[in-house]
């Protein structure tokens, strides 16, 4: 283990060979009884304010347009705080139609301190690409790839985030490169593209290799929203992960799709599965998937700047760094384009 390459920090490693050599079951006692003893208490204090969103350019101007935008996501708590819910473009680059936009808001008024951040990612705008790990999805691939954003492609990533749970903990399927590396398996939740560059969010209902069309596809667990509601089985915890189950509140974070066909992403702290899928739901997203969980692996990170400039977490609270994906990491990840 510690003569394996990796990005992550001693402590983390080791927790996960535990996990990898027989030691899950106590690692998850232990996590379930630390998130636990910190899980915040009900009520308290109101926010005054939002925490700055690093990455914002600037908010949208209501004015008409042509073609489709998001509308600003209600506020769940009243009054709404200053920018709540507001959409802002990310990338200074991007003109009158920015290919990602972020925005943030408080989802739970029984916890009123606590911030959910959003992103959206405009399908017409954007080019999503799967990239492999140093040591996740542990498949026998033919070339790991980069592991990070391609130097040579950074003049235009605009957006990078994680991907699901390792594959021994979901037990779902893996194509990367038109190739199936991992069986796919009927009735998980798939974040996929197609070679027209087209991405989605399904179940998957096909067989255990990916079609000629589909240049990748990463399952992860069954879809937490379907048809814009949430699944019924939400409260059934073995379904949602080997670790921690749906119920522990922990940073979790989940992309998904809306009635346009764009992408959304969501992630924020001392979260269940459940109220989870409420986030993607006030987003308005019509399916979605939970991605990977915990502090150390949940990011989204923004690009002001062409060439990776100015790279900024999509909540200041976000633990990784937002270098995190320009040198090689130890988890596969999702970089945004703009094309």
């Amino acid at each position: 283990m510690l003569e394996q390459p990796s990005d992550s920090s001693l402590g983390i490693r080791t927790t996960e060979w535990m996990r990898d050599n027989g030691a899950r079951g106590l690692v998850t006692r232990i996590e379930n009884l630390y998130y636990s003893l910190t899980a915040p208490s009900k009520g308290g204090p109101p926010l005054k304010a939002l925490p700055k969103q690093a990455g914002a350019v600037k908010a949208f101007v209501a004015r008409p347009v042509h073609y489709y935008r998001p509308p600003n996501i209600a506020p769940v708590i009243t009054p709404a705080l200053p920018g709540e819910g507001v959409w802002h473009a990310t990338f200074a680059a991007g003109g009158s139609r920015p290919p990602v936009l972020m925005t943030s808001f408080r989802p739970e008024p029984s916890y009123p301190q606590l911030v959910a951040g959003v992103a959206w990612i405009d399908h017409t705008r954007t080019s999503v690409m799967l990239y492999p790990g140093l040591q996740e999805p542990s498949v026998a691939l033919p070339s790991r790839g980069p592991m990070e954003v391609p130097p040579q492609l950074r003049p235009t990533v605009v957006a990078t985030f994680n991907s699901g749970f390792k594959l021994t903990d979901s037990g779902g399927g893996f194509a990367y490169n038109a190739h199936t590396y991992a069986p796919l398996k009927a009735g998980l939740a798939t974040i996929l593209r197609y070679r027209d560059g087209r991405v989605d969010v399904i179940p998957w209902a096909g067989g255990p290799d990916v079609p000629g069309d589909v240049v990748y596809a990463r399952q992860n667990l069954p879809l937490i929203v379907s048809g814009g509601r949430p699944n019924p089985n939400l409260s059934d915890g073995p379904q949602w992960g080997a670790t921690l189950g749906n119920a522990t509140q922990v940073w979790r974070s989940a992309v998904g799709i809306d009635r346009h066909g764009n992408l959304m992403y969501a992630a924020a702290n001392y979260q269940t599965v459940g109220s989870l899928a409420a986030i993607m739901i006030r987003a308005r997203a019509v399916r979605a998937m939970e991605l990977d969980i915990n502090t150390y692996w949940t990011s989204f990170i923004t690009y002001r700047y062409p060439s990776a400039g100015d790279p900024a977490n999509l909540l200041p609270d976000m633990d990784r760094s937002p270098e995190r994906y320009l040198t090689p990491d130890d988890r596969d990840f999702f970089a945004v384009y703009a094309r």
